[in-house]
């Protein structure tokens, strides 16, 4: 490789990372895992985002199923929610469905990334 194609790949990488932060923050990023950790011992509203058929085959011990295509007509099961934990496979569905919420005047929402992670953060609470 040549010394401009190098130079041209690196500033693109660059780029492209920095993207992806940016991406990331428009989505609501997750929260760390200590966040998440003092939220969910607040006994936080778990909330899984995925289709009905992917939290039928696994999902947080507690939390309900509401996909994130249904999130509009199903805010009134958000009211009087103190602290509201959402997650999905990857994190993108969770950051929009945060997105949403807040834009509907919802300030209490935790993007927890994963549902294995939110598992793993109650995991270790339960092992506190």
């Amino acid at each position: 490789m040549s010394q401009k194609k190098t130079i041209r790949f690196i500033i693109i990488l660059i780029i492209s990372i920095a993207m992806f932060g940016i991406f990331k923050k428009f989505l609501g990023g997750s929260a760390n895992d200590q966040q998440l950790k003092e939220i969910v011992q607040q006994n936080a509203f778990l909330v899984d985002v995925r289709t009905p058929g992917e939290f039928a085959s696994g999902s947080v011990k507690g939390a309900v199923n509401i996909p994130l295509d249904q999130l509009p007509q199903q805010l009134h099961r958000f009211k009087g929610k103190e602290n509201i934990v959402v997650f999905c496979r990857s994190g993108n569905r969770s950051g929009q469905a945060k997105n949403i919420l807040g834009k509907n005047n919802f300030q209490n929402v935790t993007n927890g990334g994963t549902w294995q992670n939110v598992q793993e953060v109650i995991n270790a609470k339960s092992q506190d």
